[in-house]
């Protein structure tokens, strides 16, 4: 189990400057995670989810979160 501030830091730590939110789905292990941030131009939709995915690695291979809906952007 991990606490929207869990997350919220460990994303944060990995991509500074970003906005992070986070909500649960279902149960606190199911969570969708919406990250903006401009380290994200210019790379791929792929790259900048594997980013955000490094950054929760320990969570996700804990089973702390179960399921990730991720959605990534850059600023307006």
């Amino acid at each position: 189990m991990s606490t929207k501030n869990e997350v919220i830091n460990l994303i944060k730590k990995k991509i500074a400057n970003s906005e992070v939110l986070v909500e649960t789905l279902k149960g606190d292990d199911h969570l969708q995670v919406t990250v903006i941030s401009s380290q994200f131009n210019g790379l791929s939709l792929v790259k900048q989810h594997q980013l955000v995915y490094s950054a929760l690695k320990e969570k996700l291979a804990s089973e702390a979160i179960h399921a990730l809906a991720l959605k990534t952007s850059t600023p307006n």
